[in-house]
């Protein structure tokens, strides 16, 4: 008898990766809590720095990412170590002085551009951007308000204050989403802010003191008032706006009546097996539109139709 994990690893073959996953650098974490090592990998003339335009990236003429030499680093700019490549060179990402950080999703173009961009370079932007938008965010501390200063290249924040000293890490937030059965149906919902006609997995962020399957039961009841049993975790993404770990999972429902949260969702309701197809198909009869292929959310129902199969 196939266990679940058997059985989803073997289902998550047959898809197409999940988005941002995958980073091909060496995190060399050896490296990064060596001042010595750091500043020779640094120094070396491989060295590179990703270009970007405040936390969106360049693009080059083949869509992938836009690297130059260190020196093109802002002036006072710290610099965040993102691994080493392949070949052993030093990645860098700077973070400006001026730079502000942001909270707001990818701007409907660039969704569009990162999501024809090469997967490596997708998971190295993520991880990139993830970082420096908390450099950008977090240059006073939280516990005395002084400022912070860049350390172990960049995977770090430390107090300036001496009688305080406290360290901070970056930031990753958990979050839930899932898919909800019923009867061979899936409930999907929509926010105000989806483009039109976009209907998603619903989603939620893990709160202090519960479990994932706990936020995924508390999410569902609140937003569509829906209860749900039987969940089970699917897959996972890391999601760098700002910096989330999306925790994919799957439910079912006994009672499929909704009672929808407006202030949380526009709307909610239940898709058959036909009208994921079309929708994912992008035919124009389909009863919505699926999310983009760089969106967890996706594979999800990808995940669903090859299970169901």
């Amino acid at each position: 008898m196939t266990d679940t994990a058997t059985l989803t690893a073997g289902l998550h073959k047959a898809l197409p990766p999940i988005a941002y996953a995958g980073n091909p650098l060496d995190r060399a974490d050896a490296v990064r809590t060596d001042p010595a090592r750091l500043a020779a990998v640094q120094a070396a003339a491989g060295a590179r720095l990703l270009v970007l335009d405040g936390l969106s990236p360049e693009f080059s003429a083949e869509g992938g990412l836009v690297w130059a030499p260190l020196a093109a680093a802002p002036e006072g700019a710290d610099l965040v170590f993102l691994g080493l490549d392949p070949q052993g060179h030093g990645c860098f990402a700077a973070v400006a002085p001026a730079l502000g950080g942001s909270t707001a999703p990818a701007a409907p173009n660039l969704r569009a551009m990162l999501d024809a961009m090469p997967a490596a370079d997708l998971a190295i932007y993520g991880g990139a951007r993830s970082l420096v938008d908390w450099h950008a965010r977090h240059r006073f501390c939280a516990r005395c308000g002084h400022a912070t200063r860049a350390a172990k290249g960049g995977w770090q924040r430390s107090c300036a204050n001496a009688a305080c000293g406290a360290e901070h890490f970056p930031r990753v937030d958990p979050v839930t989403i899932m898919l909800v059965e019923h009867d061979g149906r899936l409930l999907l919902g929509r926010q105000p802010r989806f483009p039109a006609g976009r209907y998603s997995a619903l989603a939620g962020f893990v709160e202090p003191g519960e479990t994932v399957e706990e936020a995924v039961a508390r999410e569902v009841l609140e937003e569509a008032g829906v209860r749900v049993r039987d969940v089970r975790y699917v897959a996972s993404q890391p999601w760098p706006y700002p910096s989330s770990l999306m925790i994919a999972c799957h439910a079912l429902a006994d009672d499929p009546a909704i009672a929808i949260d407006h202030a949380e969702l526009e709307d909610a309701r239940w898709f058959t097996r036909a009208e994921v197809t079309a929708a994912l198909e992008g035919r124009p009869d389909a009863p919505f539109g699926a999310p983009t292929h760089t969106a967890v959310a996706r594979h999800l129902l990808e995940w669903w139709m090859v299970a169901r199969g």
